[in-house]
C-alpha cells in the first residue's frame, strides 16, 4: 500500500519473505480497494486475520486429508510446518502496529 519497511529474515529466506510481503500487500490492497475500510491499522489487522484464516483452512484440509489417506505417515504435517510462519507473521504485525496498535 505504498509503504516501505526494513525487514530482516533468516539467511536464504529472502524469497519467502518477498512472497509473504506480496501476499500481505495484495490482501491489504484488496481490502482498501473495497472501500469499506480506510484506516491502515484496521486494514492491516483485517488482512492478517484473513491470511491467518486462509492458512487455518489449508491446515484443516491437510489434516483431514492426512487422516483419511492410507499413506498418512508419509504426508507432511502442515500444522507443524506452518505454525512457526504464522507466529512470525503475527509478531511482525504486532511490531509494525507498535505499542498503540496503529500504523500511523
Amino acid at each position: 500500500m505504498g509503504q516501505s519497511y526494513l525487514l530482516g529474515c533468516p539467511e536464504g529466506g529472502d524469497v519467502r519473505l518477498l512472497d509473504a510481503v506480496e501476499k500481505v500487500d495484495a490482501a491489504m490492497c484488496k481490502i482498501r480497494n473495497a472501500g469499506k475500510v480506510k484506516a491502515r491499522d484496521r486494514i492491516a489487522v483485517l488482512a492478517a486475520l484473513n491470511l491467518a484464516f486462509d492458512l487455518s483452512e489449508l491446515e484443516a484440509h491437510a489434516l483431514k486429508a492426512s487422516r483419511s489417506s492410507p499413506k498418512a505417515s508419509g504426508t507432511p504435517q502442515v500444522d507443524g510446518e506452518r505454525q512457526p510462519q504464522l507466529t512470525a507473521l503475527l509478531q511482525r504485525l504486532d511490531t509494525a502496529l507498535g505499542v498503540d496498535g496503529r500504523l500511523l
